[in-house]
């Protein structure tokens, strides 16, 4: 049941009224995971919304060093939920700060993402920016995998999964998916049906609006539920619980979720497509008479997000797999080019979106492996940019851009091939971001750093299984 909205005095009586004998704290590590502990409900006290709880910063990937690991946590009552996988526990977020000046954690992503909030209003150029979202995943039977010295593999398994097809005893009885033909399969080839449903009907009680459930086309077990479009922060926050949800229902039912872009060779990986608007005083301002029905805002802010495409990929595409779902022929869009209904453009114009109020775009670069606060904060930046500095997008591409002749091909821009290039593009331009001191210098030197050393350099440093299949006779 939803909870959200409540004032500290109003969650402590839902507490008492619903006889809640425990209270889970949250918070999001710097990449984007969600970290919890977890007291007593009756430590919980309207002093608690101001003064919070300490915590070790320093066991947190990306934040502080061992001399200065003390850091606060201080609870958000308006996010509290009873959670539904847990004994009499109330959840809710919270905001990191420093103990000792009390003020915000520069290096918090929620933090992040409410200051993105506020410079857009300094601006003066809108006052809500909405963000809506299309979270992909994957839903395995098992999985197994290790990297040591002398081995490394994975395997994954799925009733679904086409390679299954000629397996003796599989309960699927050769109604596994084709490949690449799992959109929208009726049961009982699409398995999932009831898993993603309990999802969706979690999500709605907990208060979190959505717009469907469906199987996505690759097979394997590739699942999409939609968020209905929500602020920066709001949405952000609704895109942890709805991870949290996912991984749990899975566990209830046996299975593993994962939102890895790219776990499949071969098959189409899993994104997170966003759909953007802006609005002033209740009025969208995306909507118009231009191209798509959009208005010029709304074409200077594509204008800034394609100028600032690379960069942003460093935050909406944050993992060196991301990189393996943007690639040509799986509907993942690796031209930076926008379109009208054409899925294989970065910014797609929806052409249902007929209404002045629901006039938006789409951008289907990110993944679900982002840290959706910085990811978004990042696309609002650039928005901004764009409308601020009346960016011009270019031409749109309204043809089929997996299938253009090398002719045509010229001019376009793509995105970048790795995590490492789009690092290297974040360094050179990130000046847009760090105003308002949104994301400060620290921030991006921190991540660009953290991505390089702990993600980038681990995975160049070690064989690929395929290797061996390429090179051991050489």
């Amino acid at each position: 049941m939803s909870e959200t909205q409540l004032s500290p005095r109003e969650a402590i009586a839902l507490c008492r009224q619903r006889e809640i004998r425990a209270i889970d704290l949250r918070f999001t590590d710097f990449c984007g995971s969600q970290r919890h502990f977890t007291i007593p409900a009756d430590l919980l006290t309207e002093e608690s919304f101001e003064h919070g709880f300490s915590f070790d910063g320093s066991s947190m990937r990306g934040w502080q060093s061992i001399h200065e690991s003390d850091m606060l946590i201080v609870p958000e009552s308006q996010t509290c939920f009873v959670d539904p996988f847990m004994k009499s526990t109330l959840a809710m977020l919270c905001n990191v700060k420093d103990p000792v000046t009390h003020q915000t954690y520069p290096r918090d992503p929620r933090n992040i993402a409410r200051k993105a909030e506020n410079y857009m209003l300094s601006t003066g150029i809108a006052d809500r920016a909405l963000f809506g979202a299309e979270a992909e995943f994957f839903v395995f039977d098992s999985v197994r995998f290790d990297q040591r010295e002398h081995e490394g593999y994975y395997y994954i398994d799925s009733v679904e999964g086409q390679w299954n097809r000629g397996t003796p005893g599989r309960s699927q009885g050769g109604n596994q998916i084709r490949h690449r033909e799992g959109y929208l399969p009726m049961p009982p080839v699409d398995t999932l049906q009831n898993l993603r449903t309990e999802i969706m009907m979690m999500l709605e009680d907990s208060g979190i609006k959505t717009e469907g459930q469906h199987h996505e086309v690759a097979s394997g077990g590739q699942c999409e539920v939609d968020l209905r479009n929500d602020t920066l922060v709001c949405m952000s926050d609704k895109l942890l619980r709805l991870k949290y949800i996912v991984r749990n229902v899975a566990a209830q039912y046996g299975k593993t979720a994962t939102f890895m872009p790219k776990p499949i060779w071969n098959d189409n990986g899993s994104g997170l497509h966003m759909t953007l608007s802006l609005c002033k005083d209740n009025h969208p301002l995306f909507a118009g008479s231009g191209y798509g029905g959009l208005s010029e805002l709304a074409m200077f802010a594509i204008g800034g997000i394609l100028q600032h495409a690379s960069a942003l990929l460093a935050f909406c595409c944050p993992t060196t797999n991301s990189y393996k779902r943007l690639t040509p022929g799986f509907e993942a869009p690796v031209n930076l080019s926008y379109s009208y209904r054409n899925r294989s453009a970065a910014i797609r114009i929806p052409a249902n979106s007929g209404e002045e109020s629901r006039r938006r775009f789409e951008f289907r670069c990110p993944d679900s492996a982002c840290n959706p606060y910085l990811a978004m904060s990042a696309i609002l930046m650039a928005m901004l940019d764009g409308i601020q500095n009346r960016m011009n997008p270019g031409r749109p591409q309204d043809k089929d851009l997996y299938d253009l002749a090398p002719e045509e091909r010229a001019g376009l821009i793509c995105t970048p091939p790795s995590l490492d290039a789009a690092l290297n593009a974040l360094e050179s331009d990130h000046d847009f971001l760090l105003r308002g001191d949104v994301f400060t210098p620290d921030v991006i030197e921190r991540w660009i750093q953290h991505k390089r050393n702990d993600e980038v350099n681990e995975i160049n440093r070690r064989p690929h299984p395929y290797e061996f299949a390429m090179y051991f006779d050489c």
